[in-house]
């Protein structure tokens, strides 16, 4: 717990989650092709893609809400860890990015909000400094939540998990 915000730490499949909202670590053109947010879509149904598009771009920082398809949840939140698809990205972005997730996961009236590890796949960003970035974003954001009281960190890569584990606010 961390002001009555509840993190949770899973090894697992972020569309097989039954929550409010799962959040798509995207790029800015909102595309839908690989990691997560390929899951999502072969999970989910292109209709979240299609929606999604309407939006772009959506430039790091920031983040939308879409209907989550096939999905067991009300909303998918885009936030953009880089520009385009399959380039790389830093820690800042990531920072970013999980900061905009959350705020926009709260803003819709989310109670919870899965989210994987960010900006780790073709971004190239470790799994040390994306937790490291991550927890920070959450850390910072503790404070603000409204509606949302329960965060899952979630991911297929045990690396991640461990990562996120090892991570200050992990051990909190």
């Amino acid at each position: 717990m961390l002001n009555n915000l509840l993190i949770e730490i899973l090894e697992g499949d972020i569309t097989k989650q039954k929550v409010d909202a799962i959040c798509n670590p995207a790029n800015s053109l909102l595309l839908m092709g690989g990691g997560a947010a390929g899951a999502i879509k072969r999970a989910g149904g292109a209709e979240i893609e299609m929606e999604a598009m309407k939006y772009a771009p959506v430039p790091v920082g920031k983040a939308v809400a879409t209907g989550a398809g096939k999905l067991n949840s009300k909303w998918v939140i885009h936030a953009p860890t880089m520009e385009r698809p399959a380039m790389p990205t830093t820690a800042e972005k990531v920072y970013r990015a999980t900061k905009a997730a959350l705020l926009c996961a709260d803003e819709v009236g989310a109670r919870d909000l899965v989210i994987p590890g960010m900006g780790t796949g073709v971004g190239g960003v470790s799994t040390k400094d994306a937790a490291e970035a991550m927890m920070r974003a959450i850390a910072e954001f503790k404070s603000k939540a409204k509606s949302l009281k329960r965060i899952i960190l979630c991911d297929i890569d045990k690396e991640m998990v461990e990562a996120w584990k090892r991570s200050k606010l992990g051990k909190v």
